[in-house]
């Protein structure tokens, strides 16, 4: 196998299969067959060791720099679809969340589920707040939910339409906004406030009529972005 490229490419499908690419060439130089499901997810770590596949109802992580077809971790404890996955900041634990509706915490060194918070909800989007302590969630009934890592339980929760799914979040780079994304196309923007017991709290500062069909997407810019291009997304019709 030549030099892994600086930047790598991986994609999956419902074809079953992983695939590396080299962005600039475009040369796929590895192929991985997954069996088990589709894949509904991938990410990568922040160092570029592992890439991690969701399934249904598994998290397969794979070693990067290998060769190596076989998965080297393994979390096997969701029930159904992995919908969200993500990475802390260093790369020492993971979080998931599924349509079992469960959000869980995974500790990488010590390979097994850590915590699991249950939303009452197929959870269909998860983001880790930059403080690196906070997650939100967002699920099939229309709830949003702030899980509170260091008091391990949940120190938010709102709706912002009943029984409208929650189908994509997204968090400004520096904690300043978050933006809810529903099945009716409409995209909620609140400013996140500390409070004076330093739970999160959500101010509401738009909602956007964004589209005709319900949103798969939504993403705030990155911070060396242009301050004012905030929102991207798209839609399903």
């Amino acid at each position: 196998m030549s030099q892994q490229p600086s930047v790598i490419l991986a994609t999956a499908s419902y074809d079953h299969t992983i695939r590396f690419w080299e962005a600039k060439s475009g040369r796929c130089y590895r192929t991985i067959q997954y069996p088990d499901s589709q894949v509904n997810r991938l990410e990568i770590t922040p160092h570029k060791r592992y890439l991690a596949v969701a399934g249904n109802p598994s998290i397969r992580l794979f070693d990067v720099n290998s060769n190596t077809p076989q998965p080297v971790m393994s979390f096997d404890s969701h029930t159904n679809n992995v919908m969200a996955v993500g990475f802390q900041y260093d790369g020492n634990w993971m979080y998931s969340g599924s349509e079992d509706g469960t959000v869980r915490i995974w500790d990488l060194r010590a390979r097994g589920c850590q915590r699991e918070y249950e939303s009452r909800g197929a959870v269909n989007t998860v983001v880790l707040h930059p403080n690196q302590t906070e997650l939100i969630s967002g699920d099939q009934n229309g709830n949003i939910r702030v899980w509170d890592l260091t008091a391990n339980s949940c120190s938010c929760e709102l709706v912002p339409e009943v029984d409208t799914a929650v189908r994509s979040l997204t968090v400004m780079w520096d904690g300043s906004l978050v933006v809810a994304a529903n099945n009716n196309g409409t995209c909620y923007v609140w400013r996140l406030l500390r409070g004076s017991q330093t739970m999160t709290n959500f101010e509401p500062l738009h909602k956007l009529q964004a589209h005709n069909g319900y949103i798969l997407k939504c993403l705030l810019s990155p911070e060396f972005c242009e301050p004012h291009r905030l929102i991207f997304g798209y839609c399903f019709f």
